[in-house]
């Protein structure tokens, strides 16, 4: 059975509605960050987001559409993926099949580790569950030929490791987590290896054993929101914040990592990768919101992944003390800021820049302080939280 494969013949339209023959072919994923993702969305976050990939990674191209190639990932799924992000693979030979092959749990001094012997680097899904909290990894168009999983002690974190063939070319790895809370972690593969890097709860949950990465939104050419009554840009007030609140973790003994300190242009995709690198314990990224509706007002949180969902609704609940409307916690958000799961992340609208009320207080400095130390109090809080539930 070849796994991967599909007819030879797909079809789109042109702009004439006569069909053109696309021939399917294979590619390797590439650039700064690939993503995959479930469809061709155009909201102004774009298409909803599977999940970033490593590079190098193999694609069965089966179509086309506008910037985008859809992939077949197995043969009941597919993801779209853009046209910059993948390279073609002209010497590949598909094989009949592909195997996943031993499995070691292991760790080092600083991370758990999964490591996964594949027969060829195949793409992957990830997600968190909670209560209790694990990690699951799709891996697409493979068989299960795994036949012991080697467990060392030097593992803290993870708990146990299980393997399922959920369809006929889809193997999930399930992997249990001891503590309730995650923190984060990140694949990738090393040659034929998948490795899951899992961080550790830090063994001292105090602020002044911690890093904090804070992001100042948008700035260089990337103006942001805009102030109705003073035209004031957000990229010059979350600056403020920004600073504002570096200054106010660093008195409490944090140790704080600043992606911007002045009016310069850093895209998003740019923000992730220093983010990756440095790898903070924690990451709070501040904006000011903006609606059509001038009526609308309030401050809100979001995060993508249900694991650091706590950490967002922990900084909302302070953020209220400060007389501001309640917008929500925000799930799912499909933010390049929020899709990394190598860390705990938040992102905060502090209030509407569009609403007359909101963006007095945004323009005034006391209110500047009292956000980084209601930010604080948030993280401080959840921390406590976690404390109590080891």
């Amino acid at each position: 059975m070849k796994v991967l494969s599909i007819p030879f013949l797909l079809f789109s339209f042109i702009a004439t509605g006569q069909p053109k023959a696309f021939v399917k072919f294979y590619a390797r994923s590439t650039g700064k960050l690939s993503m995959l993702a479930y469809g061709l969305g155009e909201d102004r976050l774009g298409s909803a987001k599977a999940g970033y990939i490593d590079t190098g990674i193999l694609l069965q191209i089966a179509d086309t559409a506008k910037d985008s190639y859809l992939v077949n990932l197995s043969k009941l799924h597919s993801a779209w993926i853009s046209k910059a992000d993948i390279r073609a693979d002209t010497s590949f030979k598909l094989k009949p099949f592909y195997l996943t092959n031993s499995i070691s749990v292991k760790g080092d001094e600083d991370y758990d580790y999964v490591n996964v012997n594949v027969d060829e680097k195949l793409p992957y899904k990830s997600w968190m569950g909670i209560n209790p909290a694990k990690i699951y990894i799709d891996l697409y168009g493979v068989q299960s030929n795994t036949n012991w999983i080697t467990s060392l002690r030097s593992a803290k974190e993870i708990q146990n490791v299980v393997l399922s063939q959920q369809e006929d070319d889809v193997v999930r790895i399930t992997i249990d987590l001891k503590h309730g809370q995650h923190w984060g972690y990140s694949i990738n593969y090393k040659k034929n290896i998948l490795s899951i890097r899992v961080r550790r709860q830090p063994t001292d949950l105090k602020l002044n054993h911690l890093s904090i990465a804070v992001d100042a939104g948008h700035g260089g050419t990337n103006n942001g929101a805009e102030g109705i009554t003073t035209k004031s840009l957000e990229k010059n007030f979350t600056i403020r914040f920004a600073n504002e609140l570096e200054k106010y973790l660093k008195r409490k003994g944090a140790t704080v990592i600043m992606t911007r300190t002045s009016d310069t242009t850093f895209n998003n995709v740019d923000r992730v990768l220093m983010l990756q690198k440095t790898m903070p314990d924690l990451f709070v990224s501040l904006h000011l919101n903006s609606s059509g509706n001038q009526n609308i007002k309030g401050v809100s949180t979001y995060y993508k992944h249900i694991g650091f969902r706590s950490f967002t609704s922990s900084i909302l609940d302070r953020m209220l003390q400060l007389n501001l409307s309640e917008f929500g916690n925000v799930g799912g958000f499909n933010f390049t800021l929020n899709a990394p799961t190598d860390f705990p992340g938040a992102l905060v609208e502090i209030g509407f820049l569009s609403n007359a009320e909101d963006e007095k207080k945004i323009l005034d400095s006391k209110f500047q302080k009292a956000v980084a130390k209601k930010i604080y109090k948030g993280i401080k809080d959840w921390l406590k939280a976690i404390r109590k539930s080891a």
